[in-house]
């Protein structure tokens, strides 16, 4: 072997020394960052915004993968957790779906309809009201004609509450400049279509809507002649 083979060998064991010394460096880097990172699992994120109390499809949400270290303890990772439930508040776009977010759609009894209202957490709710209490639903309103006196009524009685939402902070209405703004509950009901107006009524034309928690095997019966106040009146 003459002094340029000599020359060649010895540049071809650098070259594959360098090559064995940047592999082993790139594999170091690797397992640098799987070390911090640890393995990836599966989430799923919403497509769109999902409205409030909307049915849950697999189509909404899309695969994704991320490290198992940066996912929550309540994320969703697997699509058929949402079979049979709906949205507690409005789910949006981009956002992980997490278990907190969906619950079990309620169960109907026939006649009755879903049907859903924003009460004031502080008057309304106070944190005592939960799924599958029943309330009696009170409403104040202003008199017909000026000079009448306002008057409370009682809309609804033995109302089965369904589910309760998260408290969510209400913008004050444009129109009215000193209202202040307020917390409010989503409360969903089971009511038959007659009381499922009455609330909805209520809701959008009294001036506060109001529940009372009715114990359990309480009389719920009202005489109709109890069911609307007038301080006035009260003797």
């Amino acid at each position: 072997m003459n002094s340029r083979q000599r020359r060649g060998v010895i540049l071809l064991l650098l070259s594959v020394v360098c090559a064995l010394g940047a592999f082993t460096g790139v594999l170091s880097v690797i397992s640098d960052v799987e070390s911090k990172v640890g393995p990836e699992v599966t989430a799923y994120r919403l497509k769109s915004d999902v409205p409030p109390y909307t049915a849950l499809g697999t189509g909404q949400f899309e695969k994704i993968k991320m490290p198992e270290r940066w996912l929550s303890d309540n994320a969703v990772t697997d699509l058929r957790e949402i079979q049979g439930k709906i949205a507690v508040t409005t789910l949006k776009a981009g956002s992980l779906l997490q278990s907190d977010m969906i619950v079990r759609r309620p169960a109907l009894q026939p006649g009755q309809q879903e049907v859903a209202i924003m009460i004031d957490s502080a008057t309304g709710v106070a944190g005592k009201i939960t799924p599958g209490a029943s309330v009696n639903v009170y409403a104040t309103f202003e008199g017909e004609r000026e000079g009448d006196p306002d008057q409370s009524k009682i809309i609804v009685t033995n109302a089965k509450v369904l589910d309760v939402g998260k408290l969510t902070a209400l913008k004050p209405d444009e129109s009215n400049r000193t209202q202040q703004p307020t917390d409010a509950v989503p409360i969903t009901f089971a009511l038959s279509a007659r009381d499922a107006q009455r609330i909805t009524y209520a809701e959008s034309f009294a001036k506060r809507v109001r529940l009372a928690l009715v114990a359990p095997g309480g009389d719920t019966t009202v005489p109709e002649q109890d069911r609307t106040y007038e301080l006035a009146k009260d003797k």
